[in-house]
């Protein structure tokens, strides 16, 4: 971590989390005209099942939002963090939203039958994992300490 990171009061987090289920939706759609890995779902299911998907990625990420409103807070995270947020979706996740991209880009695959788009999540929520969450983690505990440990120790990291 760089000098300037350290002496920011934010997780030291350089590329926007968003970023990276969009690059996999987009490297998806390439590998999905190179070597098609079609899913076999019939309409109902491939276009109501990414609905649902969608549907329940966007309601994570509304809901974590109006937490982050509610309270001030800024959901960037590299933006400092003046208190934990454990309510709510919160209760239940510690990262509503990063999960939130992983249901977007799951329904997104499904709907478009395109399996590498949803083979590809797991390699996003990893990423994320590398280069998010382990930062955010590590700056939380810092700042909150036992707090946040506490928390942790509650709440499980994805669901």
């Amino acid at each position: 971590m760089s000098a300037d990171r350290e002496a920011q009061d934010g997780a030291a987090v350089r590329l926007p989390p968003p970023v990276v289920p969009l690059i996999a939706l987009a490297l998806g759609v390439g590998l999905q005209l190179a070597w098609p890995l079609a899913l076999p779902l019939g309409g109902a299911l491939r276009y109501g099942g990414g609905a649902l998907l969608i549907a329940a990625g966007l309601g994570l990420i509304l809901a974590a939002a109006g937490l982050f409103r509610s309270s001030g807070q800024d959901p960037k995270p590299w933006v400092s963090t003046p208190e934990i947020i454990s309510t709510g979706v919160y209760r239940y996740t510690r990262n509503p939203m990063y999960v939130a991209m992983g249901l977007l880009q799951t329904g997104i695959g499904v709907a478009l039958a395109n399996g590498w788009v949803v083979a590809l999540v797991p390699v996003s929520l990893a990423v994320i994992q590398w280069t998010a969450i382990r930062h955010e983690e590590a700056y939380l505990e810092r700042k909150f300490g036992a707090a946040y440990t506490d928390y942790k120790a509650s709440v499980r990291r994805w669901l």
